[in-house]
């Protein structure tokens, strides 16, 4: 009997390829926050949006009762359409400091989006390369992250905040 090589080299490789490609299905691959809420906060530092020299870190947070890290853009509609539910939660509760963290934009259009809407921020920094953003998971704007003075995180919001998040945001910190 005549073992043909190659007939073996193109069955391993196609069992090769079927376990890799099963394996792949197994892998859950819905981006999951779950691990992140509980967790502790660290190496949070942020510059001003209008001043290099001026900043944030995670000493600041810590003052605060709760602070709510919010992640937006000018160009970005979701980010107008939760914009109301900034400016009402920080005219409307002082047991929360709201950090915005202006993603990937210029600060001309951070500043007049700001302008025109109402600055809602008791600090605005800015992530101009999106490396503060992805240090907290965030992987498409606007997200926000509820902090407590202890920097663990309560809560993480993926898309805008809407009614529904507003009132669970002020249930957390009451």
């Amino acid at each position: 009997m005549k073992i043909n090589i190659s007939k073996i080299i193109i069955f391993s490789f196609t069992i090769f390829l079927l376990s890799v490609f099963w394996l792949g299905l197994k892998i859950n691959h819905n981006y999951d926050t779950k691990s992140l809420v509980g967790s502790k906060i660290s190496k949070f530092y942020v510059t001003e949006i209008n001043n290099e020299n001026q900043y944030i870190s995670e000493e600041d947070l810590k003052k605060n009762k709760y602070t709510l890290i919010n992640f937006f853009a000018s160009w970005c509609s979701p980010c107008r359409a939760e914009h109301r539910y900034l400016m009402s939660l920080s005219n409307q509760n002082k047991e929360i400091k709201i950090i915005g963290i202006n993603f990937k934009d210029k600060k001309i259009n951070a500043n007049n989006f700001l302008k025109d809407l109402g600055n809602p921020y008791n600090f605005v920094g800015e992530d101009t390369d999106g490396k503060i953003s992805i240090s907290f998971g965030i992987y498409g704007i606007p997200e926000s992250i509820l902090v407590n003075n202890e920097l663990t995180v309560i809560k993480k919001i993926i898309g805008p905040i809407d009614q529904v998040q507003f009132n669970d945001i002020l249930k957390s910190i009451q």
